[in-house]
């Protein structure tokens, strides 16, 4: 089974001075601003960098939800921040790093298996195994 969803971003002008725009499939984002300041500074709008970490955030935390249930340990709660790193290299800019900082509620689980399940959840999950970057991990139990 493959699913496919598609977005699209529309980029008028320069890099530096120019704007852009990105719309998802499911209409959660349309239109939505981006550009340079938004990337490099503190401009308005989102940028591509902030958008893979959430979608790792959240990608993580499904994929730890699913390990702890499928081993008995259904959540309460699970809070996710992902750290991006952009990094200039020679010849542009690379993503080097995700740091993720989860926080959870698991009713009767001991912290080692806990943090087996995360750090499956980490290496299983879609956005970790496409992304070329050194994937960290903090798990801490509420």
């Amino acid at each position: 089974m493959a699913i496919k969803r598609h977005a699209s971003a529309e980029w008028r002008g320069t890099g530096r001075e120019g704007t852009g725009s990105l719309t998802t499939q499911s209409g959660t984002l349309k239109d939505t601003p981006y550009g340079f300041n938004a990337r490099f500074g503190d401009g308005k709008g989102t940028n591509p960098e902030e958008l893979i970490a959430v979608a790792h955030a959240g990608c993580f935390s499904m994929a730890t939800a699913f390990q702890l249930s499928g081993a008995g340990h259904p959540p309460e709660r699970l809070h996710c921040d992902a750290t991006l790193t952009l990094d200039q290299v020679p010849g542009g800019f690379k993503i080097s790093a995700v740091h993720l900082t989860l926080k959870a509620k698991v009713p009767g689980i001991d912290n080692a298996t806990f943090q087996k399940l995360a750090g499956e959840a980490k290496a299983s999950c879609p956005v970790s195994k496409v992304l070329n970057a050194d994937i960290t991990l903090d798990a801490t139990l509420e």
